[in-house]
């Protein structure tokens, strides 16, 4: 019975530990050994800086460290033309990376990683029928700015548009029911954060949103960013408080 008990503690221990850090766990085909990973993350201007660097073994690399909140972060490998892009945060994350198709790394093995996959999965669907007429008609449109066809141009132009806006409004839609549906996410933070920049969606419907967040996401960065912003949309303007409207601008 001891040792049962004792078995137990050990695994709430370990399971304890694992949350406490992160494992990226990589596996890297096509490239060769000693090639560098380099993982990213931008600071506070937007620039890429790096986290940590390793060398890829035998066709896999580990990189293991700590986080305080999910972000978003990418893994640069040497020799590759684009970067794999993840949500960092404590747990054991699983990422499979091959060099021919490197947009199509797997990710998974955490929350927000499983829901970053699947989310975008479905805005890739949403998406498709602008991608289908576009790789439909690219050939089309070439000959017809060739021969100077307005015609063909604007017509061509018109369809895009058409489609554009209507899977524009799908998006919106796609986005506004996962944030509302899915508290603990965060990507839902970083929706809502969008929404708060945006002046044509009611402060009211982004507050209702914002407190549905569980509070570790209401803590994380694009949470007080989110807090920020409602508190400034409450605040009257200097103008508007003392009745003066804003002085023009000079022309």
């Amino acid at each position: 019975m001891k040792k049962i008990i004792l078995f137990l503690t050990t695994a709430v221990l370990l399971t304890s530990c694992n949350k406490d850090k992160y494992t990226i766990s990589g596996t890297a085909k096509g490239f060769e050994n000693g090639k560098t990973v380099v993982l990213e993350t931008q600071d506070d201007k937007g620039m890429l800086i790096a986290v940590d660097t390793v060398k890829i073994e035998n066709g896999k690399f580990e990189i293991k460290g700590k986080i305080t909140e999910p972000a978003f972060h990418t893994l640069q490998i040497e020799g590759a033309q684009a970067k794999v892009p993840f949500i960092l945060e404590n747990g054991d994350i699983a990422i499979v990376i091959n060099k021919d198709t490197i947009q199509k790394s797997k990710v998974s093995g955490t929350y927000n990683n499983d829901e970053y996959v699947k989310f975008n999965d479905e805005i890739t669907k949403i998406q498709k029928p602008l991608m289908d007429f576009q790789t439909l008609n690219m050939q089309k449109m070439q000959m017809a700015q060739q021969a100077k066809d307005t015609a063909t141009i604007n017509g061509l132009m018109k369809q895009y548009t058409q489609i554009q806006t209507e899977i524009g409004a799908t998006s919106k839609t796609k986005y506004v029911d996962y944030a509302n549906t899915h508290p603990k996410s965060f990507i839902s933070a970083l929706i809502i954060q969008g929404m708060s920049s945006d002046p044509t969606v009611d402060s009211k419907k982004i507050e209702t949103m914002y407190n549905t967040l569980d509070e570790a996401l209401k803590n994380s960065k694009p949470g007080k960013a989110i807090k920020t912003k409602l508190a400034e949309l409450k605040t009257p303007s200097v103008s508007s408080a003392s009745g003066t409207p804003a002085a023009p601008v000079a022309k």
